[in-house]
């Protein structure tokens, strides 16, 4: 591989391990909000303990979706300085606007909203969770809309070789970085609903003593899967109208096509290779579909069992099955990501900027330990996210701490 190649793969490997995190970030982060709502209104204890436990759970994946966050622009300096130099004016801006939301509205609410219990007024409590979802969200949506310049370029001009934003709002209503927002809004929600069902199914397969605790935990979780993957499926089919004229010539792999393509690409920015590899957007696209298709059927299913109660005690089968669909949403998350980025190339901002052109002046060598380097911090930090989201989820919610009121010390004895 040369060196491109080897910043490519390293990229891909920091920002789709990232993406892992957000998209459970975001789809705990909504369920947590909408059952402390029931909780606050209802005074159900129950929902209470819900709270705190999926709450716990949540802030654990939080804190290490925030690490790799750090880690990831870490190594955008190093390896894609020709990209901020060129295109940092306009992209640049929105990532600035994501890390003020990120970094000081939402970590501050959360922040809040973690030290906050049994201080706080229940209602006001409540708020503190919507002000941190929702930011959660702003915080994605700018992140699409800098990924959204990139891959159709609007609300620019080229100004002494570099590009400069001048309509923002041309580059926010971008429909490249709107739909896409909506499906990966629908992507993280169905993520969040299956670890949801997934984790309540194996408690109830192991006949733990909160039984009526992880029935509803599951019927929450497969009613917020169940609408989400209509959501997503329609902003995707959306999604394909806003597609790059390669990338769609790569997803039909209509050879006359790509052969137009490519002659009509190299007369308008010279000789070169201007089409995504075919096979691997291809496959991308088909695994990102089927996985929808299989999610959907057995979420559909779900939905109908879940109404019977002695059925979502007692059907071992299916908890078995729900279990093992928690990674599904994963996989189908991390296909479409691929199928999006990989379908760009060989453009860093299509039809501006080269790939082989954004990259940082670095040796193969150099970029060899880089990647070392960096696939190994984020193979740890993926295993101490699982270490600990499996320990707490398998712990249950008995021994959740968020929200614990510390026990009164014991008086002093006198003599």
């Amino acid at each position: 591989m040369d060196t491109v190649d080897l910043a490519r793969l390293q990229f891909a490997l920091t920002a789709g391990a990232h993406f892992l995190f957000v998209a459970l970030t975001l789809g705990l982060a909504t369920l947590v909000a909408a059952i402390q709502t029931r909780a606050t209104f209802s005074r159900d204890p129950v929902h209470l303990r819900m709270t705190r436990f999926w709450g716990q759970l949540y802030i654990i994946n939080y804190a290490m979706g925030i690490v790799t966050g750090l880690v990831m622009e870490f190594q955008l300096g190093l390896s894609w300085s020709g990209l901020t130099e060129y295109a940092g004016n306009v992209f640049g801006s929105a990532l600035a606007i994501e890390t003020l939301v990120a970094f000081f509205v939402e970590s501050t609410f959360l922040g809040l909203w973690i030290f906050g219990w049994d201080r706080l007024n229940r209602w006001a409590h409540l708020a503190l969770i919507w002000v941190v979802t929702l930011t959660a969200y702003a915080s994605a949506f700018w992140i699409m809309v800098a990924n959204g310049f990139l891959q159709h370029p609007a609300g620019h001009v080229v100004d002494g070789g570099v590009l400069r934003l001048v309509d923002l709002g041309a580059m926010v209503a971008n429909p490249a970085a709107l739909v896409a927002f909506g499906h990966i809004m629908g992507g993280a929600m169905i993520t969040g609903g299956f670890f949801l069902a997934g984790v309540s199914a194996y408690h109830l397969r192991k006949r733990t003593a909160e039984q009526d605790f992880f029935r509803k935990s599951l019927r929450i979780g497969i009613g917020m899967a169940v609408p989400a993957l209509f959501v997503t499926v329609t902003f995707g089919g959306l999604g394909f109208q806003t597609l790059q004229p390669t990338k769609t010539a790569a997803w039909s792999g209509s050879p006359a096509e790509i052969a137009a393509l490519q002659a009509q690409m190299a007369a308008a920015h010279g000789p070169g290779d201007y089409m995504p590899p075919v096979g691997p957007v291809h496959g991308a696209g088909i695994t990102m579909m089927t996985l929808w298709l299989v999610m959907t059927v057995v979420a559909s299913l779900s939905g109908l069992l879940v109404l019977f109660r002695p059925v979502v005690r007692g059907f071992r089968l299916w908890h078995w099955l729900l279990t093992l669909m928690i990674p599904v949403p994963f996989v189908a998350m991390l296909s479409g990501w691929i199928f999006r980025e990989l379908g760009r190339q060989p453009w860093a901002v299509y039809g501006l900027l080269k790939t082989a052109d954004a990259m940082s002046p670095v040796s193969a060598a150099q970029m060899r330990f880089s990647i070392t380097a960096f696939a190994t911090v984020f193979a740890v930090l993926i295993a101490i996210n699982y270490w600990l989201l499996a320990r707490h989820a398998h712990r249950g919610p008995a021994a959740a701490a968020l929200g614990a009121t510390a026990p009164a010390p014991a008086p002093a004895l006198s003599f």
